[in-house]
């Protein structure tokens, strides 16, 4: 699995480039705050909702720590998506958020 620091993940987010960020948090903990530009969807939603991810693009994918971003990785991998996980999550993140 491939997977990258949050301060990599940051370069990105402020480099401008253009990346498929998904948070996979639950509701109660996106409300403190999520990177601008991720889409949210709660781990447990994740096979509800796979077929609105394009199988041609590769997508980032961020929690709190790194360990359920780390299982919606597999997930996503097994069915044929190209993902990015991003270890230590939100709590090591220092860039903005939104709420």
């Amino acid at each position: 699995m491939k997977s990258i620091t949050t301060d990599s993940l940051q370069e990105l987010v402020e480099s401008g480039r253009d990346i498929n960020l998904i948070d996979v948090r639950e509701a109660e903990e996106v409300a403190y705050g999520m990177i601008p530009g991720a889409v949210h969807i709660p781990l447990g939603q994740l096979p509800e909702q796979f077929d609105e991810l394009d199988k041609s693009k590769e997508y980032h994918v961020i929690c709190k720590a790194g360990g359920r971003s780390a299982m919606a990785c597999d997930y996503l991998a097994n069915n044929g998506i190209q993902t990015v996980n991003i270890e230590g999550g939100m709590m090591d993140w220092d860039g903005e958020v939104i709420a």
